[in-house]
């Protein structure tokens, strides 16, 4: 049998590894019979030769494998969850999960925490004073039979090898490869006993997939792997240039999430959470017509139902539902730094990752992977691509409880606005879909 340094030598060669390689590499790391250095070396190994689409799969397969898969049978379906590859601003969860919640989905989510710049769920909903975002597998099933929704991260049961490689592959700068992409969303996602599942995969400056043609690789590699697992699998590519409505940072993110869920939420949350909860709505209930779930997800923001909904899954995850109505119960930072515009002109590009860089100096994100996250700081844009602007205008405010990075972060956000004289070409946020 070769050695785990053999393994890592085939893969830095550009040898293709076998289902049983995987297998060894995922139940030895879990078992913490090889340690991080080794596994690092292996995924920097597969990150600069590339893993195929096989060992894509195969890599899934075992870790999927490494864990125990829920016995959802006792829970009602429709059961559809919705993943997104990560971006700078994203907190479309927090408000199409409830939705569909609302709308007599079962949502059973699996989500993880932040990777480099981009923020995660977990991270959000951790902001909340008390939420609980560790959930046994049995008060997970409970939580989603009663109130058609839970939050939980991987735990020992739930997919522990992606616990592990997910916190690895953020401090080793393999966070981009699509296999490792594909593999984590999956092994988490097929462990939930789903029948369906809706993907938003992030293109542009600020996701981890720069490319349309890399996003629709991305996204069908996870639908082929879907398929074999007899799981529907849908994807949205949405554009993630500039960040998604006006908020970055965790408590940020918390407030405008329950602003959108009252129904003064920014036009491009609004309308991509909108679209995200009516397709979740959809392949749940495939007889019906994405238009009329369009419509039903729309009267279930506008009646209270999803936010109601939320408030629920906050309180019953330990958490103050009164969150979603009283922001002075989240954590709120100590400082603020106005970065303004220096002339007149139309703001021409955002650069997302510029600014979720900033956001992750603030403390939003992680450099390490113990590193603490600061759940109040974070940055607020005033203005979008295509805004007019005049000289002297606020464009965005740093929000920070800690100074030794804000020069360096104030510099980053101010690299990151373009202007122009004439207004920029509109560009649409959902790009395509894939199925």
């Amino acid at each position: 049998m070769d050695r785990i340094v053999d393994l890592i030598r085939a893969k830095r060669d550009g040898e293709e590894l076998t289902q049983e390689d995987f297998e060894r590499l995922v139940n030895g790391y879990t078992r913490n019979e090889i340690p991080d250095y080794q596994m690092a070396a292996f995924l920097m190994a597969g990150y600069c030769n590339d893993f195929s689409d096989a060992e894509a799969t195969a890599l899934a397969t075992a870790m999927l494998n490494c864990g125990q898969r829920l016995d959802m049978s006792d829970v009602p379906t429709p059961r559809v969850d919705k993943h997104s590859t990560g971006g700078v601003g994203d907190k479309v969860t927090l408000i199409a999960a409830p939705t569909a919640a609302a709308a007599g989905i079962y949502v059973p989510m699996i989500t993880g925490r932040g990777l480099g710049h981009t923020g995660g769920t977990l991270d959000k909903l951790q902001s909340i004073p008390g939420f609980r975002t560790q959930l046994s597998m049995s008060e997970f099933k409970t939580q989603v039979k009663e109130l058609g929704l839970a939050f939980t991260g991987q735990t020992d049961e739930i997919s522990p090898a992606d616990k592990r490689l997910y916190a690895l592959r953020d401090v080793t700068g393999t966070v981009e490869s699509l296999a490792l992409i594909a593999a984590s969303i999956m092994s988490k996602k097929l462990a939930e006993g789903l029948g369906a599942l809706l993907l938003d995969v992030k293109v542009g400056r600020g996701s981890l997939i720069r490319g349309r043609s890399e996003a629709r690789k991305l996204a069908q590699l996870m639908i082929s792997i879907g398929r074999r697992m007899n799981v529907t699998v849908q994807a949205l590519l949405t554009d993630m240039d500039q960040p998604l409505g006006f908020t970055v940072g965790n408590a940020l993110e918390v407030m405008e999430a329950s602003q959108t869920l009252q129904g003064q939420g920014p036009p491009d949350l609004t309308g991509l959470s909108t679209e995200l909860a009516a397709r979740m709505i959809y392949l749940g209930q495939s007889s019906r017509s994405i238009e009329s779930a369009r419509d039903q997800a729309q009267q279930l923001l506008a009646d209270g139902s999803a936010i109601t909904k939320l408030r629920d899954i906050i309180a019953a995850q330990g958490g103050d539902p009164e969150v979603v109505y009283r922001f002075d119960l989240l954590p709120n930072a100590s400082g603020e730094q106005i970065v303004s515009s220096p002339r007149d002109g139309y703001i021409s590009r955002i650069n997302a990752d510029d600014i979720g860089r900033a956001a992750v100096m603030l403390g939003a994100g992680r450099d390490s992977m113990d590193d603490p996250i600061d759940p109040a700081v974070g940055v607020i844009l005033q203005s979008k691509v295509g805004d007019q602007v005049v000289a002297g205008q606020q464009l965005c405010a740093l929000y920070y409880t800690d100074e030794t990075n804000l020069p360096e972060a104030v510099q980053l956000v101010e690299d990151a606005f373009r202007l122009s004289v004439n207004p920029p070409e509109p560009r649409d946020l959902i790009l395509d879909l894939v199925q």
